[in-house]
């Protein structure tokens, strides 16, 4: 009988930490409790509060444990980054501590691959805003398209069988319910779901919805993970604020008794709240 070997990839995840120059001390617990628990850490952009510079350092000190822990952190920027104008120096900050910053780029980590990007508004299905009419709405909808476009470059660029979209705004419409209606548009776009179905992706994560839902699918049937912090505390009061996604891949020794590369067979998405 051949032997199968099960190997568990454990991504903890979450979003919107919003750190603030008031924030030495706050995220420590946070960030130890997800590298104690997980392979990798993945965090859904809004990492500070209000794009500067000093916040960024103030979260460089804060995940100073994991990454001195060889941790790996895979990260992507929100739309709270971009409000003090240089998200290029927030961003530099971060990459400078050996947090991976993904910009329409991929990686992968431990074997599993790594597309992420910001994401835009826009608002979802044939409620999506079209890029008719004055300049200003072909630009903001021409934003939510080249999205959609560095998405779709960075998952093709992938060779792994096992994908994870990394993202800060939703890419359906089930996991902002519980929003204000009239705030959808402002929460994310459903153009970047056809290149996550298409890329058949394993698995989305993404925050900003802070009263938003934990989960839903895309019509492909892809989860869709809200990671949020606020939503988390608010769903999970007893537990940390963040998700583990476990990643299970099932695979045959080779003929010459070793775990051959592409020889996975069974996939197994499962995701936990840590206890």
């Amino acid at each position: 009988m051949t032997s199968k070997v099960t190997e568990v990839v454990r991504i903890a995840a979450v979003g919107d930490v919003h750190c603030t120059r008031t924030s030495d001390g706050t995220l420590q617990t946070l960030f130890a409790q997800m590298s104690e628990c997980a392979d990798v850490i993945a965090l859904a952009g809004d990492l500070v509060d209000y794009g500067l510079a000093e916040e960024a350092h103030v979260l460089v000190r804060e995940l100073g444990a994991t990454t001195k822990a060889k941790i790996p952190v895979v990260a992507v920027l929100g739309n709270h980054d971009f409000e003090g104008g240089v998200p290029d120096i927030v961003k530099q900050i971060l990459c400078d501590a050996g947090v991976i910053v993904l910009d329409g780029e991929a990686i992968e980590i431990k074997g599993v691959g790594f597309a992420g990007v910001k994401g835009f508004c826009g608002g979802f299905g044939r409620r999506a805003l079209e890029p008719w009419g004055e300049a200003s709405i072909k630009s903001f909808v021409k934003e939510a398209l080249d999205e959609a476009l560095k998405l779709e470059s960075a998952l093709a660029k992938l060779r792994t069988e096992h994908r994870i979209a990394l993202m800060h705004y939703a890419p359906i419409a089930a996991t902002v319910e519980g929003e204000p209606l009239e705030i959808y548009p402002f929460l994310g776009s459903s153009r970047l779901e056809d290149p996550i179905n298409r890329y058949q992706v394993h698995a989305v994560l993404h925050g900003h919805a802070h009263h938003g839902s934990p989960e839903g699918r895309t019509s492909a049937n892809v989860p869709v993970y809200n990671v949020s912090m606020p939503l988390l505390k608010r769903h999970f009061p007893d537990r940390p604020p963040f998700r583990i996604l476990e990643l299970e891949r099932e695979a045959s020794p080779s003929t010459n008794g070793h775990v051959g590369r592409g020889e996975a067979i069974t996939d197994r998405i499962g995701v936990a709240t840590p206890a």
